[in-house]
């Protein structure tokens, strides 16, 4: 089997077991027991659980971006997000039972978590750029924490209830961020002119510093 088959054969076999039972008494040996492969076979491909569930994460990823439309799509930018996003979710709700194990673990580790988040933080810089949003500069990464906060609401109240209870969730929290990031980007565009302005003071202040001293000798050259 290919590495690319033992990988998924890792990741399928520790879904199954978070379904069975609470992910945070699932050991790594359960997972290779499950996955029919060594210890060591598994240690080759994965070196945690948290690594495991973000090969997932990024299988999840692959699985809506083939998934997305060739031609560039005439909605509003919210839509076209929503429309990403319930397809991520369509994705993940064979799954539902097992990532709300995993989820229960990682709440209990910080580092875990945090891991996860950036995790979480990557997938949606792809779903932004599968719905045509910029992801870049500080707006880009005001976007992308407010996603990432913004899914993990989605996931908890699809974990309470289901993916209609997580749709409406979805579709409130995509309405709410919407405003933000438009008052976000009013204040990019009223502050750039300013933020232009020193930098290029600054720009010219460190140019003049290197010209004063070009020759190493400590005193002004011709160009000072």
């Amino acid at each position: 089997m290919t590495s690319g088959g033992s990988r998924d054969r890792v990741i399928d076999a520790t879904l199954r077991l978070a379904t069975r039972r609470e992910f945070s008494d699932v050991t790594l040996t359960d997972i290779a027991h499950e996955a029919g492969i060594s210890l060591a076979d598994l240690r080759e491909l994965f070196p945690s659980k948290g690594a495991i569930m973000g090969a997932f994460s990024r299988r999840i990823d692959r699985e809506v971006l083939d998934a997305a439309p060739k031609e560039a799509s005439h909605e509003p930018a919210r839509e076209r997000l929503y429309d990403v996003l319930r397809r991520r979710l369509d994705s993940l709700e064979p799954h539902r039972e097992a990532l709300a194990s995993v989820g229960r673990w990682a709440a209990r580790d910080p580092l875990t978590a945090a891991a996860l988040n950036r995790e979480t933080v990557n997938s949606m810089r792809f779903m932004l750029e599968a719905a045509d949003i910029d992801s870049e500069g500080p707006v880009g990464s005001l976007k992308l924490q407010g996603l990432a906060l913004a899914w993990s609401r989605v996931l908890e109240d699809w974990f309470a209830g289901d993916i209609h209870d997580a749709l409406s969730t979805l579709d409130r929290e995509l309405t709410r961020g919407e405003r933000y990031v438009d008052r976000a980007e009013d204040f990019a565009r009223l502050t750039r002119p300013f933020y232009s302005f020193a930098q290029s003071l600054f720009g010219w202040r460190t140019r003049r510093g290197r010209d004063y001293h070009d020759d190493d000798s400590g005193y002004p050259n011709a160009r000072a």
